[in-house]
């Protein structure tokens, strides 16, 4: 019989570590799109909607709700007929929104190479088929 392996704080290899949840959850496009968005101030959600495109407005809802649980994102709600809702960045997101804006940099400078490789091993694949 084997003895449990005890979960170790950084073990992101491991599903249950907290820092792999993290990694998930900044992981995700939707997560991604929606802080690099709100990274210039407030937006209420319909402009969110609306600015990151193609996101449903449930999915957009969920986004919202796990950034919020994360502490990455605060809601505030005002009381207008209907309800206006603002979302931003909080203090913690800060940081992070400095790594989101190099990786996009980066995607951004190499996006050509990215799609000749791919082109590249498309057309391997094809003519091994």
């Amino acid at each position: 019989m084997t003895e449990p392996q005890l979960l170790r704080m950084g073990d992101a290899y491991n599903p249950d570590c907290p820092t792999r949840q993290i990694l998930d959850r900044i992981g995700d496009k939707w997560a991604v799109l929606v802080l690099l968005t709100l990274k210039d101030g407030p937006v209420r959600f319909n402009d969110l909607r609306r600015r990151i495109g193609a996101i449903s407005q449930k999915m957009l809802s969920q986004t919202l709700k796990s950034l919020e649980r994360d502490g990455l994102v605060s809601r505030a709600a005002f009381p207008t007929v209907p309800v206006t809702v603002e979302y931003r960045l909080t203090p913690l997101a800060d940081g992070l929104i400095g790594i989101l804006d190099q990786i996009t940099r980066w995607a951004e400078a190499h996006v050509g190479d990215i799609m000749t490789a791919r082109r590249a091993h498309d057309g391997q694949e094809a003519m091994a088929a």
